[in-house]
């Protein structure tokens, strides 16, 4: 089951635009993810992401298919040695060890390409499968935000995990 993280191409558009249209996945995704999620909407997040130099969000491949997307979001200022990590992964893809794979991948890339110490992800309460992926990888829950996220007019607590960079 050969798990890839490679840059987009536009090559891409159809198939990130297919699993990214679902609910389930919006579900768990800030709400500057739109949804519905359609084809523009993934040309011109593919069209961004060529864009930055040295990448920062890639497309996950399982046997060869669009399975999903993992990024990070590099901070600022006092924040600057932490990078935010993100993902998901499309539903008819999920319990494939998939996204698992991906983060294990992506933290290498991280600490291979910039100079951070300190790599997080913000899940939301619900989201258990994301959760034991980022256990899978070494990470522990530094801070439960309580009520912090709101989302479909309903409040949410947002877990934040942490893994430590050398």
């Amino acid at each position: 089951m050969p798990i890839l993280v490679r840059p987009f191409a536009i090559t891409d558009v159809a198939a990130l635009a297919a699993i990214a249209n679902n609910k389930h996945v919006s579900d768990n995704l800030r709400n500057s993810f739109p949804h519905p999620y359609t084809i523009s909407d993934a040309k011109q997040w593919i069209q961004l992401q060529s864009k930055i130099k040295p990448t920062q969000n890639f497309a996950i491949t399982y046997n060869g298919l669009l399975a999903g997307t993992i990024g990070c979001t590099l901070k600022e200022d006092i924040h600057k040695k932490n990078i935010e990590l993100g993902y998901f992964i499309g539903e008819i893809f999920w319990n494939k060890g998939i996204a698992s794979k991906a983060v294990s991948l992506m933290l290498a890339y991280l600490e291979q390409n910039f100079q951070a110490t300190r790599i997080y992800a913000e899940v939301f309460e619900n989201n258990i499968a994301s959760m034991k992926v980022l256990q899978k990888n070494n990470f522990f829950l530094e801070a439960i935000h309580h009520k912090s996220l709101f989302k479909h007019n309903q409040y949410f607590d947002a877990y934040i995990w942490v893994k430590p960079l050398s």
